[in-house]
């Protein structure tokens, strides 16, 4: 993937709100700089809980916006991990316990 691509993905993760301006920046310059971390990677550790895409704990919607994939596709993901002897549950529950609140980045 060219460093172009990076950046563009970079920009829709900041457009989405999972990033912020300085998140933004760092990303970019850590990118053109040529560190060969991948942008979607680096940006698992922005991963919070979304306070306007939520059903239960707003988890799904969180990892949405990092991801860039729908948050009812990870819906139907964590249902189906749910029917395997309650894995999707035990793991849902664990991230809404740890994965911050998007409004308490503390």
């Amino acid at each position: 993937m060219s460093v172009a691509d990076e950046i563009e993905k970079l920009h829709r993760l900041h457009q989405d709100g999972a990033l912020n301006v300085e998140e933004f920046a760092a990303a970019k310059a850590k990118l053109l700089a040529g560190d060969s971390t991948p942008p979607m990677l680096a940006a698992t550790g922005l991963l919070r809980r979304s306070r306007s895409d939520r059903w239960l704990g707003g988890v799904c919607g969180g990892i949405a916006k990092v991801s860039g994939i729908e948050s009812w596709v990870w819906r139907l993901l964590w249902v189906v991990m749910a029917c395997f002897a309650g894995v999707g549950i035990l793991a849902y529950i664990l991230c809404w316990i740890f994965v911050p609140d998007e409004d308490n980045t503390g």
